[in-house]
């Protein structure tokens, strides 16, 4: 994974102050794999604040996707979701962490400092970056519904 300099390449991540030292140990993490990292911060005990603001740059297209952290991961992914073209999951399995790129194509992961331990969260942060959505396959016509759904309802 060397070499993702290249902004569509890097993982924007960000968090509340409870997990600031998870955000740390992933950030070095991630770059140990080689990818680019722009931290977006984890002073403002508002978590949405930087949830949204995590998911935007991801919505955008600015950075490959996201990780957002604070206490259960919980309230994060709640925010992160209200930004159109974001798709965020709380995982603390490495099934379902596969699972969340392969069957559902989301961008963005939640984590809870709190649930999942610095070690944990290294090899949840392993399955998710390696794992790839699989488009035509037989989740395809879901993830199409959910994007549909978003437009729908979204529209006034």
């Amino acid at each position: 994974m060397a070499g993702h300099e290249d902004p569509v390449k890097t993982i924007a991540i960000g968090c509340d102050p409870n997990a600031a030292s998870l955000k740390q140990v992933l950030i070095e993490y991630l770059q140990s794999l080689g990818l680019g990292v722009k931290d977006f911060g984890s002073d403002d005990p508002i978590y949405a604040n930087v949830a949204v603001e995590v998911a935007r740059a991801v919505a955008a297209g600015q950075h490959w996707r996201g990780i957002i952290l604070c206490g259960t991961g919980l309230g994060v992914c709640l925010a992160a979701n209200k930004v159109e073209g974001a798709y965020a999951v709380t995982c603390t399995d490495p099934y379902s962490t596969e699972r969340s790129i392969k069957s559902n194509n989301a961008n963005i992961l939640t984590m809870g400092s709190l649930v999942v331990g610095p070690e944990l969260a290294k090899s949840l942060v392993t399955t998710w970056v390696n794992a790839e959505y699989e488009p035509g396959g037989r989740s395809e016509p879901k993830v199409a519904r959910i994007r549909e759904l978003e437009q729908e309802l979204r529209t006034p």
